[in-house]
């Protein structure tokens, strides 16, 4: 149980101080303002700060006061200002002033991990993120498995991470993580971005959270419907990536199968084009991961795929990907099979594996899970992380502020910075 300190206004501490009694915590302090609370932390010696989001309650010497002790701080905001305000600061641990006490426990707990906040914003470079897109021919290769769990593993290895889901012929991550898809997330950063006025606060405000233990990651949803592909314009894409890119460490997109152009050969050059978001994702991708399934037919539409791909995006920047690679598809030694297939009609001699395991998949989609968290030691789960690690993590872990001890507090300068 945790030792609090409260900075709330006095209706709001009312209707909590009993739920906080009841779950076992102890107050150790009932203070009015943030330095009142910075001049009790060592005296009081808090876990968790709890706090208005206002500028009264809330400042920046509070949170670094926090950061150095290595105390949760936890803020309740009254409206879109004061939320605001917190974002500004780099504070995303932020709930409704209205939250019953069953939503703040897990973060009075730490069970939901958070952003830390790694020096002060003004004096750090921005850093630029490393973008990978998730693309895969016809036939539902497992595109979306692979993005969602790539997320997860970088996530997990101590990085702030954007999933975005930019399939112009419908978005499916929303279910697949059970997150609300009335409204699509990357379609409004995009019409926001095509007006000029998509910034950090637009982005915090659009994204969704997947709360994990230790990997949690925010979410850009996709498209209700494919008729709502007009609002994916190249332009529009390309500039949301980049407003990304500047607030996240790594951003991971799910993109669409489609590579053709035959809409270009109409008369009308202006006219929107559907598989517009498809080539600005590709485009401005560091790396794109081409999944293929392991089967004759699958392979055979990664081979297709693949030399319409190379038109686009540089063989440097591609890593082949073979899912579901079981013996029952392709005989005796379905590695060799998938390699010597690859090697001999595209001269690809580089390709990840992933085995089939339908029993771990299963479980993340009844659970809207990642595999991470629905089957931990899943083979697939452990192929996915191995190649997250090994092909996706090359730049060293990003510095942590001395004396900094909450190890459930994970997010770096990425999205503070920019």
């Amino acid at each position: 149980m945790a030792r609090l300190v409260i900075a709330l206004d006095p209706s709001t501490e009312d209707r909590l101080l009993a739920d906080v009694v009841e779950h076992g915590h102890t107050i150790v302090g009932r203070l009015v303002g943030w330095r009142d609370v910075l001049e009790s932390l060592d005296v009081l010696a808090p876990e968790v700060v709890l706090v208005g989001g206002g500028r009264d309650t809330l400042s920046a010497e509070l949170l670094a006061g926090c950061d150095e002790r290595g105390i949760r701080i936890v803020a309740l905001s009254a409206g879109d200002a004061e939320r605001a305000h917190a974002a500004q600061l780099g504070l995303h641990e932020v709930l409704d002033r209205s939250a019953g006490w069953r939503e703040i426990e897990p973060l009075v707990r730490g069970g939901v991990p958070v952003p830390s906040r790694v020096g002060d914003a003004s004096t750090r470079p921005p850093r630029s993120a490393s973008v990978i897109a998730v693309w895969g021919p016809a036939g539902a290769p497992g595109r979306t498995t692979v993005a969602v769990n790539l997320a997860a593993e970088i996530a997990a290895a101590g990085h702030a991470v954007a999933l975005v889901d930019a399939d112009p012929y419908g978005g499916t991550i929303a279910p697949l993580l059970g997150l609300l898809d009335e409204a699509p997330g990357f379609a409004s950063a995009c019409r926001l971005a095509g007006g000029g006025a998509l910034d950090r606060a637009e982005l915090e405000r659009i994204a969704q959270r997947y709360s994990a233990p230790r990997a949690s990651f925010d979410v850009f949803t996709g498209l209700v419907g494919p008729s709502r592909w007009p609002e994916l314009s190249a332009e529009r894409v390309t500039a949301t990536l980049e407003a990304i890119r500047s607030w996240a460490e790594y951003v991971v997109i799910d993109t669409g199968f489609s590579l053709e152009r035959d809409e270009e050969l109409t008369s009308d050059q202006f006219a929107p084009r559907r598989n517009a978001a498809t080539f600005a994702a590709l485009s401005s991708a560091d790396r794109v991961v081409a999944v293929g399934l392991a089967d004759p037919v699958g392979l055979s539409r990664l081979l297709r795929g693949y030399g319409d791909l190379v038109d686009v995006v540089e063989p440097e920047r591609i890593d082949i990907m073979a899912n579901r690679v079981r013996t029952s598809a392709l005989g005796i030694d379905a590695h060799a099979q998938v390699r010597q297939t690859l090697r001999r009609f595209a001269g690809i001699t580089d390709v990840a594996m992933l085995p089939h395991d339908g029993r771990a998949a299963d479980a993340a989609i009844l659970t809207a899970r990642t595999l991470r968290d629905a089957a931990p030691r899943s083979p697939l789960r452990a192929a996915l992380r191995e190649y997250a690690l090994e092909r996706l993590l090359p730049v060293p872990e990003p510095a942590r502020r001395p004396g900094f001890r909450l190890a459930t507090v994970r997010r770096t300068a990425g999205r503070a910075a920019g």
